[in-house]
C-alpha cells in the first residue's frame, strides 16, 4: 500500500511539473512574440483568428478587413479618444488600475451582473493579442501575466499603437485603418473629433454598434468622450 502511494505522489509530482513545464513554454512563446513586435507589424492575433472561424462558419467567403498603419499615421483625436473612454490613467500605471478595478467590481455587485470591467488599454492588446473571448479564472490569470509582459517589454506609445491596430471595430473589421474607412470613408489619419469619439463610444461593444447606428446611449456616450478627450494624456 505504501508502494502505492509512493508511486501515485510520484506520478502527480511528475503531472505538476509538466504542466509547469507547459506554461512556462508558452508563456516564453508569448515574450518571443511581444518582442518580435516591438519592431515589427502585427499580422493577424488570436482574437482575430477567433473572429474570422466564427464569421467562416456561415459565411465562408467572409474576409478580414486589417491594414498595419503606425503611430503617426493615427489621427491624435483617435488616440485621445479612445485613452478618454477606455484608460484614462494609461500613461501612469503600470498595466492595472485598481481603483478602476473595484470601481468596477462595486457597480457589478450594485446591478447584480457584470456591466463593467476595469480593464486596461494593456490588459485589452493582451487579449486580442493572445487569447479569445472566453471568460474564466485562468483566461484573467494569463491575461494578467501577458499584461506584466506587455509593460516590461513595450513602452506606452508602442503598447497603444498595438492597440489601436488590432481593436476589434465590426464584424470582422480590426483596427484604426479599416475602421476608419468601413464607417468614415478615410484614412486612420484623417479622423476628425466627433468621429473619433464615435469610434470610442462603440468600442466596447463594436458589433452591436455596428448594426445599430442609432442605438440609444451612443450619442450621450460620444459627448461624454468629447469633453474628456482635451485632457487625455498621450505617450
Amino acid at each position: 500500500m505504501a508502494a502505492r502511494r509512493r508511486g501515485i505522489a510520484r506520478w502527480l509530482l511528475l503531472a505538476v511539473a509538466a504542466i509547469a513545464a507547459a506554461v512556462v513554454v508558452v508563456n516564453l512563446w508569448f515574450a518571443g512574440q511581444v518582442l518580435w513586435w516591438r519592431t515589427h507589424p502585427v499580422g493577424e492575433t488570436s482574437f482575430m483568428a477567433y473572429r474570422m472561424a466564427e464569421l467562416h462558419a456561415t459565411s465562408p467567403k467572409a474576409r478580414l478587413q486589417y491594414t498595419w498603419v503606425p503611430y503617426e499615421r493615427i489621427s491624435n483625436h483617435l488616440k485621445r479618444a479612445m485613452v478618454a473612454a477606455e484608460d484614462a490613467k494609461f500613461v501612469d500605471h503600470e498595466g492595472f488600475d485598481w481603483e478602476g478595478i473595484q470601481q468596477a467590481l462595486a457597480k457589478n455587485q450594485k446591478k447584480g451582473r457584470v456591466v463593467a470591467g476595469g480593464s486596461t488599454i494593456t490588459q485589452q492588446l493582451a487579449k486580442n493579442l493572445f487569447l479569445t473571448p472566453s471568460r474564466s479564472y485562468l483566461r484573467k490569470a494569463e491575461e494578467a501575466v501577458i499584461t506584466v509582459m506587455l509593460e516590461a517589454l513595450l513602452d506606452k506609445r508602442r503598447i497603444l499603437e498595438l492597440y489601436l491596430n488590432v481593436v476589434e471595430w465590426g464584424s470582422g473589421v480590426f483596427g484604426a485603418e479599416a475602421a476608419a474607412r468601413r464607417y468614415f470613408g478615410v484614412s486612420a489619419a484623417q479622423l476628425a473629433p466627433e468621429q473619433a469619439a464615435r469610434l470610442a463610444a462603440m468600442a466596447p461593444n463594436p458589433r452591436f454598434y455596428e448594426r445599430n447606428q442609432g442605438a440609444p446611449g451612443l450619442n450621450r456616450k460620444i459627448g461624454i468622450i468629447l469633453a474628456r478627450m482635451p485632457a487625455a494624456e498621450l505617450p
